[in-house]
C-alpha cells in the first residue's frame, strides 16, 4: 500500500511540473533539443527585424523593443531605405512581424541577446560580386533604390523559411511544433510577397548594371545552393514565383547550410557575412567550437 502510495505521489508531481519543460528538455543527450533548434532561427529573426526596420522607419529594436536585443549590440551599418510609400509600409508590416516572432520565441525559450549583425552596404556588395563571380561598380547598395532593397530582401527571409521547414520534423513537442509552423507560415507570406513584386519586373534593368532582376533573383538563388552545398534547394530558377520541388512541396535545410549561406563562406565553423563574430545559441557555437 505504502509503495502504491508512492506512486500515486510522483505521478500527480510530475504532472505538476511546468509545461516548458517538455521545451527545454533533451530526449537524447548527443541530439538539439527544442529548445536548441528553436533558439537557433532567433539568429534570422534577429537579421529580419534589424534589416526590415532600418530599411523602413530608419531605426531598429533598440527603439521598437529593447527588452528583446537582450543588450546585444546594434547592428552594424544598417539604414534607412529609399522606398517608395507603399513598399515603406509592406516592409514595415514585416519588420513589426519580425519583431513579433521575436516577442513569440523568447516566451517559449530562454533565448540570447542579439548577435553582431553586419548589415553594411559593403556586406551585401559582396554578395552580390560573389552571385555574379565579378565586382560590380558601383558595389551594390541595398539603400540606395526600392529595387536594390527588394533584391537583398530577396537574399534573407527564404533562408529562414527554408530553415523551419527543415525543423519542425525535428522537434518533439507539440508546442514547438505549433510555435515553429506559426513562424513559418508568416514567413512563407514575406517571401511570397517579395518574389511577387520582383516576378513583375523581372525584365526591369537594375541601374546602373544594366542587369535584370531576373539576371539578380537567379545569380542569388544559384550563390544560395552553392553556399549551402546539399544540393537544388531553389527550384527551376527561371520562370517560378515560388521555390518547390518536384511535388511542389517546400525545400527544407539544416542549421548547418543556413549557416554556411549567412556567413557567406560555404563554412559553418568560419562566420563571416551577416555574423562576423558567428551566429549564436547552442547548435551555432557548436560549428564553432568543433
Amino acid at each position: 500500500m505504502a509503495v502504491h502510495h508512492i506512486r500515486i505521489i510522483s505521478v500527480l508531481l510530475i504532472a505538476s511540473l511546468p509545461f516548458t519543460i517538455a521545451i527545454e528538455g533533451k530526449g537524447n543527450s548527443s541530439e538539439p533539443s527544442d529548445a536548441d533548434r528553436i533558439e537557433f532561427a532567433l539568429n534570422l529573426e534577429y537579421l529580419e527585424a534589424e534589416f526590415f526596420l532600418y530599411g523602413a522607419l530608419g531605426y531598429g529594436l533598440d527603439v521598437v523593443a529593447p527588452e528583446l536585443a537582450g543588450g546585444g549590440p546594434a547592428p552594424i551599418g544598417a539604414q534607412l531605405a529609399a522606398l517608395s510609400p507603399l513598399v515603406r509600409d509592406l516592409i514595415s508590416q514585416f519588420a513589426y512581424q519580425e519583431v513579433g516572432h521575436l516577442r513569440a520565441i523568447k516566451k517559449e525559450v530562454k533565448g540570447f541577446p542579439r548577435p553582431v549583425l553586419d548589415l553594411r552596404v559593403g556586406t551585401f556588395a559582396r554578395i552580390m560580386d560573389s552571385a555574379f563571380g565579378r565586382r560590380l561598380y558601383p558595389p551594390f547598395d541595398p539603400y540606395a533604390s526600392e529595387i536594390n532593397y527588394l533584391l537583398a530582401s530577396y537574399v534573407i527571409p527564404y533562408v529562414g523559411l527554408t530553415g523551419y521547414v527543415g525543423t519542425n520534423p525535428q522537434l518533439q513537442n507539440t508546442t514547438s511544433k505549433r510555435l515553429v509552423a506559426g513562424l513559418l507560415g508568416v514567413e512563407s507570406g514575406q517571401d511570397a510577397v517579395i518574389r511577387t513584386w520582383l516576378y513583375e519586373r523581372l525584365e526591369v534593368r537594375v541601374m546602373p548594371y544594366r542587369l535584370t532582376v531576373a539576371e539578380f533573383t537567379n545569380r542569388i538563388s544559384v550563390l544560395r545552393d552553392r553556399l549551402g552545398n546539399a544540393g537544388v534547394k531553389e527550384g527551376r530558377v527561371v520562370g517560378n514565383v515560388l521555390a518547390a520541388n518536384n511535388a511542389s512541396l517546400s525545400y527544407d535545410r539544416t542549421p548547418e547550410e543556413i549557416l554556411r549561406i549567412v556567413y557567406g563562406t560555404g563554412d559553418a565553423h568560419i562566420p563571416g557575412g551577416f555574423f562576423p563574430n558567428g551566429a549564436s545559441g547552442a547548435i551555432a557555437k557548436s560549428f564553432l567550437q568543433s
